[in-house]
């Protein structure tokens, strides 16, 4: 493999596609390892037939990889190929055939009502004057009432308030959507805010660490893990999961499939589709557990 390919590659993953050290670190390792491969056939790059590649992932596949790796490893591979036959360094007449393995899809890992009910309310300030335990509560409503994204709540600045009806979020990618703002949660980020000592204004992020500067996203997940230690919670009650739960509530009291994707800022339906298997999964066990066919179904006197 010529080193001058690699290098301008690299160069153009960082200033082109904007990619940061790890996953250039990873992109790198991929092709070392494909290039290894090559060489272990004394192929060239350019010589790579469909029976080459397969070859190659039944080696990747053979040393226990999880598919999400053998993946990245096929998204590197057809990356450098199509850098270099869009800069002239050689091309295949066809890259269709470089496919990775099937995925499973994953399953978005939500929080039951009764454990959401538990959060709120270990979380909930007995002492308004409690200004963390304010902030931290406002917090998990936006989270959970908002199906905001931890960067989005952190976002929210002084100059937003007092919150109205609706709220404008800017998300991933630039993507700005409206989300509609519970009497609860405007009332919770109300108290946050008065009872802050510091009183930000203007453009200054609103929730503020006890030094006073932005609060960060590792301190919410720090707060969420303490919570969920000390509830006894599963392990993936996470503030992302809090954004979960909002939309399988949702879906679960009767929401529309495309309300929710606007309200969580899904560029495509597909994604919040996932949300659907969660609830059939709810429903299939409650079913199991419940129907008086069931063999799940504990017998009268059982026990």
């Amino acid at each position: 493999m010529d080193k001058k390919w690699l290098s301008q590659w690299y160069d153009w993953l960082r200033a082109e596609r904007g990619y940061g050290d790890n996953t250039l670190s990873a992109y790198a390792r991929d092709i070392e390892i494909f290039c290894e491969f090559l060489a272990s056939e004394t192929l060239a790059a350019p010589e790579l037939s469909r029976q080459d590649f397969r070859a190659f992932l039944a080696a990747e596949q053979a040393k226990g990889l999880a598919r999400t790796t053998l993946a990245r490893r096929v998204s590197s591979i057809r990356s450098f190929y199509r850098f270099c036959d869009k800069r002239g360094f050689f091309s295949l007449a066809d890259i269709s055939w470089m496919k990775a393995p099937k995925t499973p899809r994953a399953l978005p890992k939500s929080v039951s009502v009764t454990d959401m009910d538990r959060v709120l309310k270990a979380v909930k300030p007995d002492d308004p004057a409690s200004w963390q335990q304010q902030r931290d509560y406002a917090l998990l409503m936006l989270l959970y009432g908002c199906g905001l994204r931890i960067s989005e709540a952190l976002s929210l600045e002084a100059g937003h308030l007092p919150l109205g009806d609706w709220l404008q979020i800017t998300g991933k990618g630039g993507k700005v959507r409206d989300i509609p703002i519970l009497e609860a949660v405007r009332k919770a980020v109300h108290q946050a805010a008065q009872s802050c000592p510091f009183q930000p204004h203007g453009q200054q992020p609103l929730f503020r660490s006890a030094r006073n500067a932005p609060m960060n996203a590792r301190a919410v997940q720090r707060l969420v893990e303490k919570l969920r230690l000390a509830l006894g919670l599963p392990a993936h009650t996470t503030p992302h999961a809090l954004r979960h739960a909002f939309a399988t509530h949702l879906l679960a009291g009767g929401g529309d499939l495309r309300a929710i994707q606007q309200l969580l800022g899904h560029a495509s339906l597909s994604t919040t589709q996932r949300y659907t298997d969660v609830d059939e999964k709810r429903l299939i066990d409650l079913h199991k557990q419940i129907h008086p066919r069931s063999t799940r179904r504990k017998k009268p006197g059982a026990g």
